[in-house]
């Protein structure tokens, strides 16, 4: 498999869990549950401030971010709607590159000023994997919630796509 078809894949994965876990987030009492509620919001938050700082990066940008989160908490809707344009980002990004260029080092800062060196297609496989530990956090305060966390695994969403596509 090639590294453009895998992180594309892996990014339209990203997207579809994404998904499912603010819907079933916002069928969860905000009156009942409100301090898991705001955990989770945080959670959910803090990966999407990270990935729109390696969106700067892979710009070669400079992003106004000092911290791993914001100070105010968005409310779960402006989040989910910035998410779902920002996975629509990297999707487009990704099917714009060429297979040698996922190799290319990126040079850049973290938000603590150290320098960083990532090759594009690690900065990518980044992405995609902090998010899927992370929303694993927020499925954890869901299930204290008495709400069933979404399964989203990978082998879900792939068996998924392969059902509608036949």
């Amino acid at each position: 498999m090639h590294t453009k078809k895998l992180l594309l894949s892996l990014f339209e994965y990203k997207a579809w869990a994404n998904t499912e876990l603010y819907q079933l987030m916002a069928s969860v009492p905000a009156d009942t549950y409100a301090r898991e509620l705001h955990d989770a919001i945080r959670i959910l938050n803090h990966i999407h401030v990270v990935d729109q700082i390696f969106m700067a990066n892979l710009q070669g940008q400079r992003h106004a971010f000092t911290s791993l989160n914001t100070r105010e908490t968005p409310a779960l809707p402006d989040l989910q709607q910035s998410v779902q344009e920002l996975d629509l980002w990297y999707q487009t990004y990704i099917t714009a590159q060429t297979e040698d260029s996922f190799a290319e080092d990126i040079h850049f800062s973290f938000v603590d000023g150290k320098p960083g060196c990532m090759s594009r297609g690690e900065i990518l496989l980044h992405v995609a994997t902090h998010g899927n530990y992370h929303r694993g956090a927020v499925g954890r305060i869901l299930f204290q919630t008495g709400t069933q966390p979404p399964r989203d695994t990978l082998t879900v969403f792939l068996s998924q796509q392969a059902a509608a596509l036949s």
